[in-house]
């Protein structure tokens, strides 16, 4: 039990190990002599430390703003946070999440292998915080022991792999062909973006094009544009929070002193976590065709959202304040009809918001940018209110799911479930399964279902 806990939580869930031991696996395939494994393996793994490290530093920058935001504008209710539920839903399901996470980690390279569905999901955080939710959800439903697991670890499984085949089209467009699909929770929000984008502008009209005069081209350098967005941020939430909130809040340094430095190292968070990317993609993809030509034929890599930052890096910043605008709008609706306030969380906005913003430009530029992101931060302020009450004793903590999947799979089956309990889980579980078989007997574009890259005309 020991050893399996070891592999699910201290080994399964380290997507820097699962990168390395993905990339050690595809170099041997291929074989490739000693130094080249070395530095193939070592690589993705020191390059999602850095990106690891980058969101870290990111993160505990946007904290204070977030409390800043608060106190300043008077605002309280409930801030969705993937990490904050997680950790308080180990102390209730921490034995059920483990067995759902192994089950479905082996379950994707199942279907990986014999569907054509072919994309491994490599965001190992992300698979543990959704074996989490289902743990929550289906224990709601009747289900317990090894049946919960089971059906969790399957439908665990089935979602990592159909969720990067959705809008493996759109993300083929985002990286301009490179063989990667998305890996993140967040998933339906990007393609809802994408989707909605194309019908709003023109991809033509890239947010990378934005034409700035020769004089302020120092605009151009993605860390100074960061830098002078967020400094903007940070002092308008500094100066609504005022002197002594901000003071106490920074260990006694000057509010604006303090600003300023928390909204420049917010900058160089992202800048560290773009360098970690390259590191990841230079050797990562390389070494997966060891694993496609070897092992599992046509394997997609499917990975995190921040590995798509490098590809827009300016619809990176529109993106999250669209999408925080749109999480604003979403709060004083929620206040206006009396729900649950959600408070717009900035990890998740900025993450989510970041990458509909480049979703949404692949398929309409600027104006799709802005819209798609909005649109997202929207969603990801009604889908948590929606989903606390399917969550049994989670639902009462002050903190919930943040990322769109999340808030969709958990209404769906905390729905269901509360409905006609475990047996219309387990019709999920069918639907899943058939979707997963059916396309096997149809032929399509590509072997790896809806990975057909077709540029623009």
């Amino acid at each position: 039990m020991e050893l399996l806990r070891i592999i699910s939580q201290d080994i399964l869930t380290q997507p820097a190990l699962l990168l390395g031991l993905i990339s050690l696996v595809g170099l041997v395939a291929l074989k490739r002599p000693f130094n080249k494994v070395m530095t193939g393996t070592l690589k993705p793994i020191l390059g999602y430390l850095m990106l690891g490290a980058g969101a870290d530093f990111l993160v505990s920058n946007l904290d204070p703003l977030g409390k800043m935001i608060e106190h300043g504008f008077n605002i309280t209710g409930v801030v969705p946070n993937n990490e904050a539920i997680v950790a308080i839903a180990q102390d209730i399901l921490g034995r059920e999440t483990m067995f759902i996470l192994i089950i479905g980690l082996v379950f994707n390279l199942i279907i990986a292998r014999f569907t054509k569905y072919k994309y491994i999901f490599l965001t190992g955080h992300h698979s543990f915080f959704m074996a989490c939710l289902l743990s929550a959800v289906l224990s709601t439903s009747g289900l317990k022991g090894t049946e919960l697991s089971l059906i969790g670890g399957m439908l665990l499984g089935a979602w990592s792999a159909i969720s990067p085949a959705i809008g493996q089209r759109y993300t083929l467009k985002v990286t301009d062909g490179d063989d990667i699909a998305m890996g993140h929770f967040g998933s339906l929000g990007y393609y809802l973006s994408a989707w909605v984008a194309k019908f709003v502008g023109d991809p033509k009209e890239s947010t990378e094009d934005i034409n700035v005069p020769e004089k302020y081209g120092f605009l151009r350098d993605t860390t100074i544009s960061t830098a002078i967005t967020m400094l903007v941020f940070y002092l308008i939430a500094a100066i609504a929070a005022g002197q002594q909130f901000v003071e106490e809040l920074s260990g006694g340094t000057n509010f604006i002193v303090f600003a300023i430095m928390t909204a420049l190292k917010f900058a160089v968070g992202v800048t560290i976590v773009y360098n970690g990317v390259r590191m990841i993609l230079g050797d990562l993809i390389p070494a997966f065709e060891g694993i496609s030509k070897k092992i599992i034929p046509n394997a997609v890599p499917a990975v995190d959202c921040a590995v798509f930052f490098t590809y827009a890096p300016t619809a990176v910043i529109i993106g999250f304040l669209f999408s925080f605008l749109g999480g604003i709008i979403g709060m004083l609706i929620l206040g206006a009809i009396g729900s649950v306030l959600i408070i717009p969380g900035l990890v998740p906005h900025f993450f989510t918001g970041a990458t509909a913003g480049i979703y949404g430009n692949a398929t309409g530029g600027r104006r799709g940018a802005m819209l798609g992101s909005f649109v997202n931060g929207l969603a990801i302020s009604f889908l948590p209110a929606l989903l606390l009450p399917v969550l049994g004793d989670l639902g009462f903590q002050n903190t919930t799911f943040g990322d769109f999947d999340f808030g969709v799979l958990g209404i769906i089956l905390g729905r269901i479930a509360g409905t006609v309990g475990k047996y219309g889980i387990y019709g999920i579980l069918v639907i899943a399964l058939l979707a997963l078989i059916i396309p096997n007997f149809i032929k399509t574009k590509s072997v790896a279902l809806n990975n057909v890259y077709e540029e623009e005309k």
